[in-house]
């Protein structure tokens, strides 16, 4: 592992790396965040997926989130949304698909299943690398998300309850076989068995997966992707049916932006906090 760069912040440390990815096949740069509690023994951790077009810094800059984190004692992890090094054909051509569109799945179909191993890498080598080289709590911790992140988040704690204990989003695709988002990564990644998709959609996933807490979604109502790609109501009717403890809070006048997070982001903290003691 290399070390990019790394500041105080909030008695803590910010930190920016680099490692060697198996998964993707290539070099991976993420963040993160030490609170100072991290100098005297091993904290909590919670890992935030990005949405489509972000990076390892967008959440580390824009969110606000050092000065909670560092509050309740919790370290923050930061990937990347998708491998950089390995060049596809097509993964520049378009912003909701390929290079910063991850989709937090392992790709099935050529040419993507060579390096679009998200899935595989969020939960398997960095959790390992976080663990290894910092001081982490292995067993306590948990993962959240924004949009295509929120979807990321959503999928990887209901199918690995037992690495995740807490989990929630911002503004998820909690249906993306149902919109547009979803059905073109889903067609790529995955190719057209439908049947392969649910194992990465959150709706039918939690219709055999129920995650051992409450779920926190907060959902902007000034959010122009809500009707489309967003659609909150079919998880809200997901968990029902399936007796999923879930909290949706509709939230007036706010969009898809870092300035929703930013507003938000104490409670989804504290959540996790709580949950993972």
């Amino acid at each position: 592992m290399e070390t990019l760069s790394e500041q105080a912040c909030f008695g803590g440390v910010q930190g920016f790396y680099r490692h060697e990815s198996k998964a993707v096949g290539g070099p991976m740069r993420f963040a993160v965040y030490k609170p100072p509690q991290a100098a005297k023994g091993k904290v909590p951790v919670v890992t935030y997926l990005a949405g489509l077009t972000c990076t390892e810094e967008t959440f580390t800059i824009k969110a606000g989130a050092q000065r909670v984190a560092a509050q309740l004692g919790l370290m923050l992890v930061m990937p990347d949304t998708s491998p950089r090094a390995t060049r596809l054909p097509g993964d520049d051509a378009s912003w909701d698909f390929g290079i910063g569109a991850g989709f937090y799945l392992d790709a099935t179909a050529q040419p993507w299943k060579s390096a679009y191993r998200m899935y595989s890498y969020v939960t398997g080598e960095l959790r390992e690398t976080i663990n290894a080289s910092f001081p982490a709590r292995p067993d306590r911790q948990g993962i959240f998300g924004h949009s295509m992140g929120g979807h990321g988040a959503l999928t990887l704690a209901l199918r690995n309850p037992d690495k995740y204990r807490t989990v929630s989003a911002f503004a998820p695709i909690v249906a993306p076989m149902r919109v547009p988002w979803g059905q073109k990564a889903f067609s790529n990644y995955l190719g057209p068995d439908q049947a392969a998709w649910r194992d990465y959609d959150a709706s039918e996933l939690v219709r055999h997966h129920k995650f051992p807490g409450t779920i926190l979604v907060d959902q902007g109502l000034a959010d122009k992707f809500l009707a489309d790609q967003l659609k909150p109501e079919l998880f809200e009717m997901a968990c029902k049916h399936a007796g999923q403890p879930l909290t949706l809070r509709r939230q007036e006048g706010y969009d898809h932006s870092y300035y929703f997070i930013q507003t938000f982001i104490e409670d989804h903290l504290k959540h996790h906090a709580a949950g993972l003691g």
